[in-house]
């Protein structure tokens, strides 16, 4: 497979760009919630109608990551995070899990290596009765760490009517405007995108805390690691669901895996800031793996109506008092109770 060269110069800078407009679009939706910018009140369902704008009215899809398929699969445990959590999921030998991978972005038919973002989203329910919800980036960090600054990011990446892309002059002034966006942009001028689903990374971002049985409580952010080998995007891709289709082949072959590293904070650490990335000789912790054993059809599993709120977790895990999480699961509960009325009024399938 052919391997994707470095970027430099122009081509950097519009690879920058196009990261930023895509991550602009997550994150609107969180700046937005519950009428915290501005006068009037920037509500979720003004920043929906801002999504549909943008990218043109789809009824029934999700109104970001709208392009995506489910799977499903298990999650096994090592036990190992178990003293850190009573949360049943960490102990329990085999959890069933429902996930859904996707693009970032409102447009459910943008062509698959057209987006620089990926994003897994998983619920993984235990025998307790209780749920595990999770939506993950593949960037490790956000470009922001207020709503305000997630309300700047998406007026910088707005398209310009004439070229129907973001203006680099606004990109850069946001950019100076937001130094704490600087982990980001590292991330962004390194990023090279992976030929798969499977071979890509994600990141919980924001910091949640694990809590035991005697109630020691531990900030952590999690990722998933692709136990499938990287191999560059090859370049001049003609099929607009290149991705979609690779994931189906390869369960076909046998299924994929992802290990959960948690990476537990320490004092001083940014608990409340995703922009800010931590320290990398941080303990870690292997809480076990993700199995995906089966590809339904793009949005007909049993991910098409799951909300992936990721503030729907069991005991054992809490939020962090990060307030973009408050704000993404209001964002989420508009997007989600929209698309469920389009279903109904227009018979639409996603």
């Amino acid at each position: 497979m052919p391997m994707t060269p470095p970027l430099h110069g122009r081509r950097k800078a519009l690879r920058l760009l196009g990261i930023g407009a895509i991550l602009a679009s997550a994150g609107a939706g969180f700046s937005y919630a519950a009428g915290w910018i501005g006068a009037p009140a920037l509500t979720p369902q003004r920043i929906i109608d801002t999504f549909e704008a943008q990218a043109g009215h789809h009824p029934g899809y999700r109104k970001n990551h709208a392009k995506g398929l489910c799977v499903s699969g298990y999650f096994e445990s090592t036990g190992l995070a178990a003293p850190l959590s009573s949360a049943r999921v960490f102990s329990q030998p085999r959890v069933p899990v429902i996930g859904r991978f996707a693009l970032g972005g409102a447009n459910p038919h943008v062509a698959d290596a057209a987006v620089p973002t990926r994003s897994l989203a998983l619920q993984l329910s235990t025998d307790d009765g209780q749920r595990w919800r999770t939506g993950m980036n593949n960037p490790p960090v956000l470009a922001v760490n207020s709503v305000e600054g997630f309300y700047d990011q998406v007026l910088a990446s707005t398209p310009d009517p004439k070229t129907g892309k973001p203006d680099p002059a606004r990109q850069k002034a946001f950019a100076e405007a937001h130094p704490e966006g600087a982990a980001f942009r590292q991330w962004a001028a390194q990023y090279r995108p992976s030929d798969s689903f499977a071979s890509t990374a994600y990141n919980s971002i924001n910091a949640f805390r694990l809590i035991n049985d005697q109630g020691t409580v531990q900030p952590v952010r999690w990722r998933l690691e692709p136990h499938t080998p990287f191999q560059a995007l090859p370049t001049g891709i003609a099929d607009p669901d290149y991705l979609q289709h690779d994931l189906q082949a390869r369960v076909k072959q046998g299924p994929l895996r992802w290990t959960l590293r948690l990476t537990l904070a320490e004092p001083g650490d940014a608990i409340d800031d995703p922009a800010q990335a931590w320290p990398a000789q941080r303990r870690t912790v292997e809480a076990g793996t993700v199995v995906i054993d089966r590809v339904e059809a793009a949005e007909q599993g049993a991910c098409r109506d799951l909300n992936f709120d990721p503030l729907i977790l069991p005991t054992g895990i809490a939020p962090s008092d990060d307030p973009i999480l408050a704000a993404r699961s209001a964002a989420y509960a508009e997007s989600f109770n929209r698309r469920s009325r389009e279903r109904l009024e227009t018979g639409a399938h996603p």
